[in-house]
């Protein structure tokens, strides 16, 4: 597995259009994907964008974190931040040159003519043009980069940024179902915060999807590792969709996602153990919605989490990833809370 990635720059490279036909007639072996894992710049790099005038510690952090699914609504997201008042957003399933969101940045979208700034790093080189729906929908055009990944916005500068392979079995290099084949693996983005009055760290992350409960404790324990590297006694918030489909669905289980996750998800277990809590930091209620392409359907799990070690959380909340009509923009609400040092 690649080391952690610490190599930042201000613009991505597009992948090399060659090597990514040569990928698509290639076996789809680990052997292979990991080849073509060495052979993609982008997956080695952070693309990062500093504030034009960063703001200094609110003292109260407001701090988001939200599966975008692709982050085709820029400006509702937007919307949402803003009326909640996000310091900071992790963001996952965010596109960069994907046809099926524009092709454009869609992080430079989101922050439009603020003065945030972002980081961003590449979970997958898209080899398709999506899944099934979307290469039906924009069957005939091309992606501009091919790239999906997480992203960390805010107004705060943030130092250290660090991009921590979390793995890369090549799982999706087949693609499911014979199309969404990638390359790349799940990953978390990390920074720590500049002006906070003691270190405090941002960790966005998206674990897979298609796997089972033991797949998602080794992500989770090679992030720990990670962290034990760079922070090891710091202040740090993690977030994002950790994919916990093992937990109870049923509304009258919910009072146990929080008071015993690790019943279900032994990720909360390594966790804990590291000096993670998430009962003040989470409310007890599903993240996930029915979204634009009108699926999932209920009953809804809880897959968004804000976990948080050596600070004080207050004030969490589930705020419906809905525009001003009512319409959804996401398979998955935004979570959201409040850190104190």
């Amino acid at each position: 597995m690649r080391p952690l990635i610490r190599h930042v720059v201000e613009t991505l490279p597009a992948p090399d259009d060659a090597v990514l036909a040569q990928a698509r007639r290639s076996d789809p072996s680990p052997g292979q994907h990991a080849r073509f894992i060495d052979d993609v710049p982008a997956l080695h790099l952070i693309e990062q964008r500093r504030p034009s005038r960063p703001l200094p510690w609110p003292g109260r952090l407001r701090v988001a974190a939200f599966n975008a699914e692709r982050l085709k609504y820029r400006a509702p997201t937007r919307a949402l931040l803003d009326r909640i008042g996000a310091h900071v957003t992790l963001l996952s399933e965010v596109d960069v040159g994907m046809a099926r969101s524009g092709n454009v940045h869609t992080v430079h979208d989101l922050i439009g003519g603020s003065e945030e700034g972002y980081l961003y790093g590449v979970e997958f080189v898209e080899l398709d043009l999506g899944g099934v729906s979307e290469m039906r929908i924009h069957a005939g055009e091309r992606n501009a980069c091919s790239f999906h990944g997480n992203a960390v916005v805010t107004g705060l500068a943030v130092e250290a940024p660090c991009l921590i392979p979390l793995e890369e079995s090549g799982l999706w290099f087949p693609g499911r179902k014979g199309v969404q084949r990638r390359i790349g693996g799940r990953m978390a983005l990390a920074a720590r915060i500049a002006d906070a009055p003691r270190p405090f760290w941002v960790v966005s992350t998206h674990l897979e999807s298609k796997t089972d409960e033991a797949d998602r404790l080794r992500q989770i324990q090679a992030l720990l590792r990670a962290l034990d590297g760079i922070a090891p006694h710091d202040a740090c918030l993690i977030g994002g969709d950790f994919n916990t489909k093992a937990l109870p669905r049923e509304p009258s289980d919910r009072d146990r996602l929080l008071a015993e996750p690790d019943r279900y998800e032994p990720l909360f277990r390594e966790l804990e153990r590291a000096g993670f809590a998430w009962v003040d930091a989470n409310v007890p209620r599903p993240s996930q919605r029915t979204g634009p392409a009108r699926k999932p359907q209920p009953p809804f799990g809880k897959l968004d989490w804000l976990v948080l070690r050596g600070a004080t959380a207050e004030n969490p909340q589930v705020i419906p990833a809905l525009d001003e009509a009512g319409r959804p923009i996401s398979d998955h609400d935004m979570v959201a809370v409040d850190v104190l040092l």
